[in-house]
């Protein structure tokens, strides 16, 4: 069983930055992806930016390539989202995810499709 935990929302005025954390707790096997996701409500689930725990290989959603980073702390387990360069259409609830694969469940998600979930937290960016 893996606990997440995030951190880090708050309101940003358009062009600024954020960073959110993710605290996982329970057994990371080292097959385990671990990412982020974002939802504004009415909306789909929209995929974000994934990181393998074991290599660091990174994944990124084309929306947010070159001004969203993924990193991670194997050694305090955590993943973070360093967030450059905010829009407004970043505004959503921002949901921590694991899960031992990485394909169609982070690319086309689904609630069901990912083993594990924060609670979310929110981010709003202010044109």
């Amino acid at each position: 069983q893996v606990q997440l935990v995030e951190s880090g929302g708050g309101l940003v005025q358009a062009g600024g930055s954020l960073r959110l954390s993710c605290a996982a707790s329970g057994r990371i096997a080292s097959s385990y992806v671990l990412g982020w996701f974002r939802q504004v409500p009415g909306k789909e689930l929209e995929f974000v930016a994934a990181i393998r725990w074991s290599s660091g290989t990174t994944y990124y959603a084309d929306s947010v390539k070159g001004r969203f980073t993924i990193s991670k702390d194997n050694a305090k387990n955590t993943v973070s989202l360093q967030m450059y360069s905010l829009k407004a259409e970043d505004t959503a609830a921002y949901y921590c995810a694991a899960d031992p694969t990485y394909g169609s469940n982070w690319k086309i998600p689904r609630r069901s499709s990912i083993n594990y979930w924060g609670q979310g937290t929110q981010v709003s960016v202010s044109s």
